[in-house]
């Protein structure tokens, strides 16, 4: 979804199939028309000898809603050069840096696996209204298996926040337009609609990892 107008639609998403054929049986992506090359490298969060890439995302999203059970098939064949991680963005929505603070929170916990898909059908499927702090430590007491008062100490921390500042700073550093889109070793970023679609979006992000490792 972009900041302003998001150009893909929903009901094409769901068209989509969960697995992406490999781009090299297509042409090479192509800088500046698949992808775009940052002016500026972005700060990048990955161990050494590893390509970083980025998933920016919001709870909020249709658009990621229907975009996270391919990104999840797609993770579970990452090469194991690549080092992967999601970053909230600070815009779809009037409760931004909650749902920001909502995703951390479940990423101290070691949660993330278990409650990320949960969530966007809580809210693009069964039109729960998880608007709000409130709203969300009201989620969390209702979770089997989630210490609720660990979350709520959590997700009022000043740690928890500071990730939520630092994932705005990085979704400014990679200029992202609209979610959901991907980032990769700092140095290029991809969406639906530099690529074409969000299958390509994958096969374009396969592609420039192995550039990335390349040098």
């Amino acid at each position: 979804m972009k900041r302003r107008d998001f150009s893909l639609a929903a009901a094409s998403l769901g068209l989509l199939p969960l697995a992406t054929p490999a781009l090299a049986q297509n042409r090479p992506p192509k800088a500046g028309t698949d992808y775009i090359v940052l002016g500026k490298p972005a700060p990048v969060d990955s161990p050494p000898g590893k390509v970083e890439v980025v998933e920016f995302f919001s709870y909020n999203c249709p658009h990621c809603a229907a975009f996270e059970p391919q990104l999840e098939a797609w993770l579970k064949h990452l090469p194991p050069q690549a080092a992967f991680r999601r970053i909230p963005v600070p815009f779809v929505g009037n409760d931004t840096e909650t749902k920001q603070r909502l995703y951390y929170t479940l990423e101290a916990m070691g949660k993330v696996d278990d409650y990320q898909l949960k969530l966007f059908q809580a809210i693009h499927q069964e039109r729960q209204n998880l608007f709000g702090d409130a709203a969300i430590l009201a989620w969390s007491e209702k979770q089997p298996g989630l210490d609720a008062k660990k979350f709520a100490d959590l997700f009022k921390s000043f740690s928890i926040v500071g990730k939520a500042k630092r994932a705005t700073q990085l979704t400014g550093d990679y200029q992202v337009a609209g979610v959901p889109a991907l980032g990769v070793a700092g140095r290029w970023y991809i969406d639906g609609d530099t690529a074409g679609s969000l299958e390509k979006m994958l096969q374009v992000t396969e592609a420039l990892i192995g550039e990335a490792r390349k040098g």
